[in-house]
């Protein structure tokens, strides 16, 4: 970071943001919801590696070859498996007539548990009334052409399929015929054509600034007792929502976690409260902006699941705790919010008015109409990682989990989370000004 660069960063950091008022909470009523089992699977390419055609095999630590040979503790879900996980729902985009594109994550969590896990994006259809979900096409991302700036774990095959331990996608964004995938790992924009053939990866660089995650390809381990340099987000710190201007011709891709300031040796904060960096991206010269706004977060431990525009200006944010469930455990999902915010709403610092929002553990549902969770009228999301949020009309929104497969238990201790997916009526919410 430059000496000016890093000096208008601070000078940041010292202003007061504008007094807003406190964001008014909007209740929110089940619509509808539907269902993907946990262990919902799709075969491997023919044209991939024979080693895809298994996964798990790293999720104990160490290689188990035997299908089967190895039972994830929180669910007993036994590895690895034959095929793909159809899994962790990490962000969305709504097609119109119940059907929607979904992102899958980057398979079992990390990157060293991951390099038998497919990248993939998938078209689903809703049967809302029976709360049955169709898979219609899943797309596998791969780069036979060579794009990717760094070996992936199939380098040396022709079809190039990318896996898990090579990008950690979490958010897309349809773009023409075209979509753009923001990962976790670097972080990078990829881009892809409807096939999932990357056309493009873009590093993080805004006004020269380089963003790296301790799991960006080209950061060097130190050696004992040596501190990383050239790391300014955390692990998992990298894009998590990524929403596209109403035109198609700018993403806002918006970290997870606050930005670290390595020069300051400190956290990024604004009036000594912890926010996390927005930027802004022009599609169709692949530039970045000089320009940065700031999502303020409701506690330091919080982090994002998604973001999405809905209209003109305004969007929805996820944001929650990193805790899951509802049945007296010890650490219980608490915070689980959807925010309503504005682009053009910020303060002088540059942050954001949280407008309004909705709670996502004390959802209405006075018909009963979901399968599992609720409680005297009253439904709950209770999972860790809720990661998608898109407006489906003008009085309603899709919301779904990343069910972070095999082990995340939320809905019930001991039981794999299966994909939920949920309408909820806000209309109230969604006109809240």
């Amino acid at each position: 970071m430059t000496k000016t660069t890093l000096l208008a960063a601070l000078a940041v950091t010292m202003l007061s943001p504008a007094s807003y008022a406190q964001p008014v909470q909007f209740d929110a009523t089940l619509k509808a919801h539907a269902q993907l089992p946990a262990q919902t699977f799709v075969p491997a390419p023919a044209d991939a590696p024979y080693g895809l055609s298994m996964s798990g095999r790293f999720t104990s630590g160490k290689r188990v070859e035997t299908p089967y040979g190895w039972a994830n503790p929180a669910s007993g879900i036994a590895m690895p498996f034959p095929g793909q996980p159809v899994q962790g729902m990490s962000g969305v985009r709504s097609l119109g007539d119940d059907r929607f594109v979904f992102l899958t994550d980057n398979g079992f969590g990390a990157k060293a548990n991951s390099s038998d896990a497919m990248l993939i994006f998938n078209f689903m259809k809703m049967d809302w009334a029976t709360g049955k979900v169709a898979l219609e096409r899943t797309v596998f991302l791969r780069d036979p052409n060579r794009v990717v700036p760094f070996p992936v774990v199939t380098e040396h095959s022709e079809t190039r399929y990318l896996t898990g331990a090579d990008f950690d996608p979490e958010s897309i964004q349809p773009v023409g015929d075209h979509f753009w995938i923001g990962d976790e790992f670097g972080p990078w924009l990829i881009e892809v054509d409807a096939h999932g053939v990357v056309l493009q990866v873009v590093a993080t660089n805004p006004s020269g600034v380089d963003y790296k995650t301790p799991d960006n390809q080209f950061v060097a381990t130190p050696a004992a007792g040596v501190a990383v340099t050239g790391v300014n987000t955390g692990r998992s710190g990298g894009y998590e929502g990524m929403a596209q201007s109403m035109d198609g011709t700018t993403l806002y891709p918006l970290l997870e976690k606050a930005f670290y300031d390595e020069a300051a040796g400190a956290l990024e904060l604004i009036d000594g409260k912890p926010v996390i960096r927005m930027l802004e991206f022009n599609v169709a010269d692949a530039t970045w902006s000089d320009k940065v706004r700031y999502y303020p977060l409701d506690d330091a431990g919080n982090a994002i699941g998604d973001f999405n525009i809905i209209e003109g200006t305004r969007g929805l944010v996820i944001e929650r705790d990193n805790n899951e469930g509802d049945d007296g455990r010890e650490k219980a999902a608490a915070f689980k919010r959807i925010y309503l915010i504005d682009l053009e709403r910020v303060d002088e610092s540059g942050v954001l008015e949280k407008i309004a929002y909705i709670d996502l553990m004390a959802i209405k549902d006075p018909g009963g109409i979901a399968p599992r969770g609720t409680v005297d009228g009253v439904f709950t999301f209770p999972f860790v990682t809720i990661e998608d949020v898109d407006r489906v009309d003008e009085t309603t929104i899709v919301v779904a989990n990343d069910n972070n497969y095999p082990g995340s238990t939320g809905r019930e201790a001991g039981r794999a989370d299966d994909n939920e997916y949920i309408l909820l009526e806000v209309a109230d919410f969604l006109k809240a000004e």
